[in-house]
């Protein structure tokens, strides 16, 4: 019986995925990730005979995700500038353009800072800050306790102390005020579920996508507690919705006339991101 080569395995899962609609750079992804290979490694071991382990593991993934399961969730973590989280169907997989965001919050003058991230899931955002600036004293939030469980587990594997706590928004922090708040909330309104990625509404927690007010909900609560959770001249960092730009300015500029409300562009050019400095 002719053997089966690693090259043979990944032409097959390319032809599977290419049958289910999926991309087939996604063939390679998951053998270099499952092996801890680059694609220089992967390339030298084309000729390899699969083991059956592996084969069935293989398999098992490539099924999955023709079913249209994220690949991160399948693999069970997802990388974030430059380093590798854990993430389940708690916590959103982290995206490229919230990197951008992580790359204006350490903007901020170097020196002692208290930084709190409301929502932080995965805790990606929380974890890189601490990780980028060890001097900086970092809290998380999260109202799924799931998500903070994860938290840990990537806080513990990335060595990077963060105080994590379960709670709505504020709550866990009541009494507190940071010099820095940053959060990358849920803000995509409902209305836009029937043309969002069908992989995203299967698996992503829903409770991190969806906000009322046409996505707004959550930025107008910031806006009323920011007063009672920064410092003088705090700044609060968010990722926003690419159509939001104008409404989100709307709102931080009428509940708190006295801020400098900054709306920044992706790399892509569309208003991905706001600043809000008291």
């Amino acid at each position: 019986m002719a053997k089966t080569t690693i090259l043979m395995a990944l032409r097959a899962a390319e032809q599977q995925l290419t049958a289910a609609g999926q991309e087939t750079s996604v063939a390679a992804y998951l053998m270099q990730e499952g092996q801890g290979w680059s694609f220089t490694q992967l390339v030298q071991h084309y000729r390899d005979e699969v083991p059956p382990k592996l084969a069935a593991t293989y398999q098992q993934q490539v099924d999955r995700v023709c079913a249209g399961e994220p690949a991160q969730y399948v693999l069970g973590h997802a990388p974030f500038y430059g380093r590798e989280f854990q993430v389940t169907a708690a916590t959103l997989i982290p995206r490229p353009e919230t990197e951008e965001l992580v790359e204006w919050v350490l903007q901020t003058p170097p020196g002692s800072v208290q930084l709190l991230d409301v929502g932080t899931g995965s805790g990606a955002i929380a974890l890189t800050l601490k990780a980028e600036r060890p001097d900086w004293t970092v809290t998380a939030t999260d109202i799924s306790a799931a998500a903070i469980a994860v938290a840990r587990q990537n806080a513990q594997a990335l060595h990077t102390p963060v105080t994590l706590a379960v709670g709505d928004l504020f709550a866990p922090v009541a009494g507190q005020r940071f010099d820095i708040i940053v959060s990358n909330p849920p803000y995509i309104d409902q209305a836009e579920r029937p043309v969002m990625d069908d992989s995203v509404k299967r698996f992503e927690p829903a409770t991190a996508l969806f906000a009322a007010n046409h996505g707004l909900a959550f930025y107008q609560r910031f806006a009323q507690a920011l007063p009672d959770y920064l410092t003088p001249h705090g700044q609060f960092f968010a990722e926003i919705g690419y159509q939001q730009g104008p409404a989100v300015r709307t709102v931080f500029e009428t509940a708190l006339p006295q801020a400098t409300v900054t709306i920044k562009p992706d790399i892509n050019g569309h208003d991905r991101m706001v600043r809000v400095q008291l």
